[in-house]
């Protein structure tokens, strides 16, 4: 007798008669959903060319830019302490950030990395614009290029390209730095000696009251503090030591660098002198240090941690200083003195509100700017909380130096005026760290 149940999904043969699809069902259904897939890898490789040809165009874009903004003020009257070149390049920089929401030294790589792709390495921007590279493999290929010789980046680009086209980005990364070793004129070691003076220590954020810090050193240097840490840690296990290696070294790198020494009692005797313990300010809403609540501290330059942390620093660092705040509001009602030489209420309740340099998108933190009078003192301006923020010293010189403008316009808000007209605002860390509850 002739079946009439419907067919199984997948079988992609044409057969009417379904009789022995049972057994075969499986295999045909896999077959179908190779095929989908198959179209579906297809369409985002489309997506992934379509995504390194805008990039191009993105690239053409910046330096059409670079070259408008350096025209441009080269022919006007710089006023103030920079050239015209300077003016341009902070104009550029400032309002490109500003506008696509990165930072100032993201939007310099890529005003550089542009400006290479454009006038040196023509057939790199051709492959991207064509898909067959990433705008990663790009930036690698510029990485490696601008630290040749301007007379070796040519050969260098055409002998690296191929590999550009066929690896993974880490792969090709790592062909370019043999191809680059081959095409430097200079020795390693006049080129080491050049980059040593790059050496830096950067600080990272990272989310649950943790970061990153990271420190680009001499590689033989690096590796001597990497061994010394894993030696450190090695004598701390044992039987009942419940971290691993892994944390121990961790340990170990915060221990050596706030106190100087290991927390093991036996560290005394391992030629490990007592260190400088790192300088604290923490925000401690006050029913939450009384025991009463559970809203969660704040460690200047960093955000939200977790209480224990906020009472150990208070027991432990010398140069704490809490700040109590209104349960509520927010609003600050005690500040510890003692721990400054010379006690400024204003200037520390400023510190605590703006908690960075208050220029869209800077993240510096605040005890490392300057407080700059938002209105000129010259011009009338009062030294009083509502003409007060705090400025980095690169912001500070772009508000005098350019047509960027500020005013205050209530609660520690800035407005922001770019040369362009375009307008910026920002909030004042109080403010944000509020909105930013539930």
């Amino acid at each position: 007798m002739e079946t009439t149940s419907a067919a199984p999904i997948g079988v992609a043969d044409g057969r009417d008669d379904q009789s022995d699809a049972g057994p075969n069902a499986v295999p045909l259904l896999s077959a179908a959903m190779s095929d989908t897939l198959g179209e579906l890898i297809d369409a985002i490789a489309a997506s992934d060319r379509v995504l390194a040809s805008v990039s191009a165009a993105r690239a053409e874009l910046i330096d059409q830019a670079r070259q408008w903004s350096e025209l441009t003020h080269a022919a006007s009257t710089p006023t103030g302490g920079w050239d015209a070149a300077t003016v341009a390049r902070r104009v550029l920089v400032t309002e490109l950030a500003c506008a696509l929401r990165l930072p100032e030294r993201t939007i310099e790589n890529l005003i550089e990395q542009s400006r290479s792709l454009l006038h040196e390495l023509p057939a790199t921007l051709e492959s991207l614009r064509a898909g067959e590279i990433s705008y990663r493999h790009a930036q690698s290929m510029i990485d490696h290029a601008d630290s040749l010789p301007e007379d070796s980046r040519q050969a260098f680009e055409l002998a690296a390209l191929p590999f550009a086209r066929n690896l993974t980005v880490a792969q090709f990364d790592r062909k370019a730095r043999v191809l680059r070793e081959r095409a430097h004129p200079e020795t390693i070691e006049a080129r080491h000696e050049s980059c040593v003076s790059d050496r830096s220590v950067t600080l990272q954020p990272a989310r649950d009251g943790m970061a990153w810090l990271s420190a680009y050193l001499p590689a033989a240097e690096a590796h001597a503090i990497y061994h010394r840490l894993t030696d450190v840690a090695l004598t701390l296990q044992g039987p009942t030591e419940p971290r691993t290696l892994t944390q121990l070294r961790a340990d170990v790198f915060a221990d050596l660098l706030i106190d100087g020494v290991t927390d093991d009692s036996s560290s005394s005797s391992s030629g490990f002198g007592r260190g400088i313990r790192a300088r604290v300010l923490v925000t401690v809403p006050v029913l939450t240090l009384l025991g009463a609540d559970d809203e969660p501290a704040t460690l200047e330059g960093y955000g939200p941690i977790d209480i224990d942390t906020a009472r150990r620093l208070a027991a432990n660092a010398p140069s704490f200083t809490r700040i109590l705040t209104h349960p509520e509001t927010g609003a600050v009602l005690s500040v510890g003195r003692d721990r400054y030489a010379v006690p400024s209420d204003l200037r520390t309740w400023l510190r605590v509100r703006d908690g960075t340099c208050r220029y869209p998108g800077c993240s510096r933190s605040a005890h490392r700017c300057d407080i700059d009078h938002t209105t000129d003192w010259q011009y009338g301006g009062s030294t009083s909380h509502d003409n007060l923020a705090h400025l980095c010293l690169t912001h500070h010189h772009l508000k005098h130096h350019t047509q960027w403008q500020v005013e205050q316009t209530g609660g520690g808000t800035l407005e922001w005026t770019a040369p362009s007209g375009r307008r910026y605002t920002t909030q004042p860390a109080t403010h944000m760290d509020a909105a930013a509850e539930p």
